[in-house]
């Protein structure tokens, strides 16, 4: 038996902490997989997110407090000599200073650091930081789209050679078609309208306040339905009623069936800010659901091109003017033939098995 562990900074719904279940799910016939959380504990993560709970056993949490606390470095020393871990797989730069370290003083060859965005580079502090422990700890760079491979090259002063990508894939057999009618009984939406979706947490960078605005021109017959939770909830419900559609706006909170919230929409909406190759897009787009999409990131690697549309980002009359268009007018193109073809979980899952049984560290 082999023993492999994904470290994340938190286990919340989320794209990354998604994608770290997933592998965990699709590990290859003879591996062992944990996730290991830095923040957090079980029994909170568990309440908050039903999702985890099938994973339970391989769920490790460290309750990391806020600041550099170098004892997790010991703690997670340990965890890796106790379970004899094989390989290491660290998601976003928290995981890489504290898990990279770890991996590095244990003398365990095989470390994996994946980079879902590239936006937060920006920041040229924590850029420094990435780049010193690039060349500390030397991991196998991964990108989850082509944009970020570039943005990671530029940022952090690496070779695009020295950067894999592995696209992010989803569970197409999870995520499929199904009838619109049950699933809208099922989530007490309404039969008759056109419905456009929106999931993700209700952050400031995922742009729910633009969609609300661009709902608010559209005819009365469109609804909205948002799956998700966040800080900005009060604050949409409120925009929502300032708008006058709040009668037209169902905010879902967290969805445990993601599939049937999928299935229930004429067209999702990604109204982002910010993104990297966003696995809610491939989702809705695997339940055939075609999309409209804000021009950032990744986002474009993930849109099925026969059906989607791009719009520029903060735009409310664009996003508007292009919902109506794609209501109006459905695209005859099944956006899951993309996905099955671009964006399987099986794939990316057998590639980065191939990545953990090949990769050793040069000293």
């Amino acid at each position: 038996m082999s023993v492999f562990i994904q470290v994340v900074q938190h286990l919340k719904p989320g794209g990354i902490e998604t994608m770290a279940l997933d592998l965990c799910r699709m590990r290859e016939r003879g591996e062992v997989a944990y996730v290991v959380s830095l923040e957090g504990t079980k029994k909170q993560a568990l309440l908050d997110w039903p999702k985890l709970r099938p994973f339970a056993d391989h769920l490790l949490f460290l309750d990391k407090q806020p600041g550099w606390q170098p004892s997790l470095i010991k703690r997670l020393m340990d965890l890796m000599r106790f379970f004899d871990v094989a390989s290491v797989h660290t998601h976003h730069i928290g995981p890489l200073v504290y898990a990279g370290i770890a991996a590095r003083l244990s003398g365990i060859s095989s470390l994996i650091h994946t980079e879902h965005d590239a936006w937060h580079l920006q920041d040229k502090k924590r850029c420094r930081l990435q780049r010193l422990m690039l060349s500390v700890v030397r991991p196998q760079l991964v990108a989850d789209a082509r944009l970020v491979a570039k943005d990671m090259s530029r940022h952090l002063r690496v070779s695009t050679g020295d950067v894999q990508v592995i696209q992010n894939g989803i569970n197409t057999e999870r995520f499929c078609l199904g009838s619109k009618a049950i699933a809208r009984a099922a989530l007490q939406l309404p039969q008759t309208c056109a419905l456009v979706g929106a999931a993700g947490r209700l952050e400031p960078e995922k742009g729910h306040s633009v969609l609300l605005q661009a709902v608010a021109e559209l005819t009365p017959d469109v609804h909205l339905a948002i799956a998700g939770d966040g800080s900005l909830k009060t604050e949409l419900q409120v925009l929502s009623e300032q708008l006058g559609i709040n009668d037209r706006v169902h905010f879902l909170g967290n969805v445990e069936q993601m599939p049937q919230f999928y299935q229930a929409l004429d067209l999702f909406c990604l109204p982002s800010f910010n993104e990297g190759l966003s696995l809610v897009l491939l989702e809705a787009q695997a339940c055939g659901i075609p999309a409209v999409v804000t021009n950032v990131g990744a986002s474009h690697e993930a849109l099925c091109p026969g059906s989607g549309h791009l719009i520029e980002p903060g735009a409310p009359k664009q996003m508007a003017a292009c919902l109506q268009q794609a209501l109006a007018k459905p695209s005859a193109v099944n956006p899951r033939l993309f996905v099955t073809a671009e964006g399987d979980g099986k794939t990316m899952a057998k590639r980065y098995a191939g990545l953990r049984n090949s990769w050793v560290y040069a000293a």
